[in-house]
């Protein structure tokens, strides 16, 4: 474990956020195109979870919290590795920023193209209780998924089964019971968007569960177009080489966590070094308290 300051002359680094864990899914994901890459993972841990707070609040805090960050910490790209904060901020900080700005959104468009090429007339997606019923999902299914039978389920317990999951709990008996009556409900229904970060992390759980459905998430392309845009932003700079302070054995696996909160959730550097990250350990230091 290393414990140091943020290093603000990195300008090739990637800053990866979220409320807590859920951008994992999407930092493994990214990970893959860029193994060499430098990533920041800055979790709103003061403020979770997002699904239970109010979208006002978001709609102010969110931006000026990945402002913040983006002055302390110097990345080339912003993804925001969260479904809620893609849906309410995301319009505002690629406007208020000057680097390119990365969004999730339910991978609505890829589960109609699955359901095309298999012939089914419907597909599930499972988010949480705001995502399923904001007009952003209403425009998002009408616009990519017209004709197709989209049944929602807002859930309010995944992203804690998620979080619990990469602790190590075993939360498949819950899993079952709370999903599996909306499963049996429309038996037809094969393919399932997993429409927030947080619910990639239980893919083991859903396709031992329930091996005959497709569980689809926007992870892959989220890295296909940070790995495009950062090669862009990165284009002009020879900087990477220079500013590297680490061994080179290291260097391919570096990932630096922050965090608003009071600690970091439980799970989230176990589930990091499982996967070969090396981690440092940097306090987000943000001026706001609420």
């Amino acid at each position: 474990m290393v414990t140091s300051t943020p290093d603000t002359s990195r300008n090739d680094s990637i800053l990866i956020f979220d409320s807590g864990a859920g951008g994992l899914s999407i930092l493994c994901e990214v990970r893959k195109k860029l193994p060499n890459t430098h990533f920041h993972y800055l979790m709103d841990t003061a403020c979770f979870p997002y699904g239970n707070q109010v979208d006002s609040h978001l709609e102010s805090r969110i931006p000026e919290l990945c402002r913040a960050a983006v002055e302390q910490l110097n990345p080339a790209v912003l993804v925001l590795a969260c479904n809620t904060a893609s849906t309410l901020a995301l319009p505002l900080l690629r406007e208020a920023l000057d680097i390119p700005v990365v969004g999730v959104v339910p991978a609505v468009r890829v589960a109609a193209g699955h359901c095309s090429e298999a012939g089914d007339i419907s597909f599930g997606l499972l988010a949480t209780p705001a995502t399923v019923k904001r007009s952003y999902t209403d425009n998002l299914i009408s616009d990519f998924a017209d004709g197709f039978e989209v049944h929602r389920f807002g859930s309010p317990l995944l992203v804690s089964y998620a979080e619990r999951a990469i602790s190590g709990d075993d939360v498949s008996s819950e899993l079952e019971a709370h999903l599996g009556p909306w499963l049996a409900q429309y038996p037809d229904m094969k393919a399932i968007v997993l429409g927030c970060t947080h619910y990639p992390l239980l893919r083991k759980e859903l396709e031992r569960l329930w091996p005959t459905h497709h569980w689809i998430d926007s992870g892959e392309a989220i890295a296909r177009q940070t790995d495009k845009i950062l090669r862009v932003a990165t284009s002009l700079s020879n900087s990477h080489e220079a500013v590297v302070a680490i061994s080179q054995e290291n260097r391919a696996r570096r990932t630096s966590l922050h965090w608003t909160g009071n600690q970091v959730p439980q799970g989230v550097a176990g589930y990091l070094t499982d996967y070969g990250e090396h981690l440092e350990w940097m306090p987000f230091r943000w001026p706001k308290t609420d």
